[in-house]
């Protein structure tokens, strides 16, 4: 970009493109930038304008990014990482009097388990800094960080790009969760297993897992009689029902008991997994993302593998 077209596009416009990906919506965008919903659609107008597209379409539940919109994230994200870093060497981040707002994705069977902690650790450091929590499959992760839908992602992955900064935050295993007083809990055998009806988390309804492919290897089978969207759903219903569900053992210590749960063992092989906080490079030049990314050292749940 030359001189004279750096002068006709106004910098300051920036962050209400970032905001508004981010939410997908205008008027949340604007109270992550403290404007109004008026403020915000007049700059997506000028946005639109200098950049000759529309960027955001409009749907009937909030706003959606255009392919031009998606191609330009990227490097939006990295000028205003960049901006805010030369920004906060003058003025360094300061966590005690920050009004920023974060967004942190994991799937729902972590952010029960790591979410409490860390927000008690954001008050206590933090007490003006808003949370936000975003539902991010282990397959998504790498797409919402890209698109700064969320600044920090905590999934059960092995394989980062270089392009990313990740860490263990904990680790966990699975376990055969039932109901108190369910009769598998007194004979945990895998015939046993093979003969109880199963519910498993499945967002697409698959009714098949890792767990029918060791147990066909074997010979065996089972039967999933019930596909539920969600951990925390499936808790729910293990304990009003005798289905019995593999769980993250992690997740059984912290919320298993309120439900009314029991974890057991389970007769057949279970993998064991590591949960890994995952940040852009480029998003670590940002001194509140390297702060936030800094809090999970302290890991809040570390189940045995």
């Amino acid at each position: 970009m030359n001189d004279i077209q750096l002068n006709r596009v106004d910098l300051n416009l920036l962050p209400v493109f970032e905001a508004v990906l981010a939410e997908g919506n205008v008027a949340r965008a604007a109270a992550r930038l403290h404007v109004t919903p008026s403020a915000v659609s007049h700059g997506l107008g000028r946005l639109r304008q200098q950049f000759n597209d529309p960027l955001f379409l409009k749907t009937p539940k909030g706003v959606v990014p255009t392919e031009r919109a998606l191609q330009l994230a990227d490097a939006i994200a990295d000028v205003l990482a960049r901006a805010r870093r030369v920004v906060g060497t003058a003025e360094p981040f300061d966590p005690a009097r920050s009004r920023r707002r974060f967004t942190v994705g994991a799937p729902d069977a972590i952010a029960a388990v790591m979410m409490p902690p860390l927000l008690k650790l954001v008050q206590r450091e933090a007490p003006f800094i808003d949370m936000a929590l975003r539902y991010v499959l282990r397959e998504a992760a790498f797409a919402a960080l890209d698109a700064r839908t969320v600044d920090i992602a905590v999934v059960p992955i092995d394989d980062v790009p270089a392009r990313y900064v990740s860490k263990i935050v904990f680790e966990d295993r699975f376990q055969i969760a039932v109901r108190r007083g369910h009769s598998f809990a007194a004979e945990p055998t895998l015939k046993r297993y093979c003969e109880m009806q199963h519910a498993i988390v499945s967002p697409a309804g698959d009714t098949r897992a890792y767990v029918d492919d060791v147990l066909a290897s074997k010979g065996l089978s089972r039967r999933v009689a019930m596909t539920v969207p969600s951990f925390m759903l499936l808790m729910a219903v293990v304990a009003e029902s005798d289905l019995i569900a593999a769980l993250p053992k992690g997740l059984l210590d912290v919320h298993g008991a309120r439900f009314g749960l029991l974890g057991i063992d389970s007769p057949l092989p279970m993998r064991s997994f590591q949960l890994r906080a995952i940040v852009p490079k480029v998003a670590m030049m940002d001194a509140g993302v390297e702060w936030l990314f800094g809090l999970l050292d302290n890991p809040p749940s570390k189940a045995s593998a």
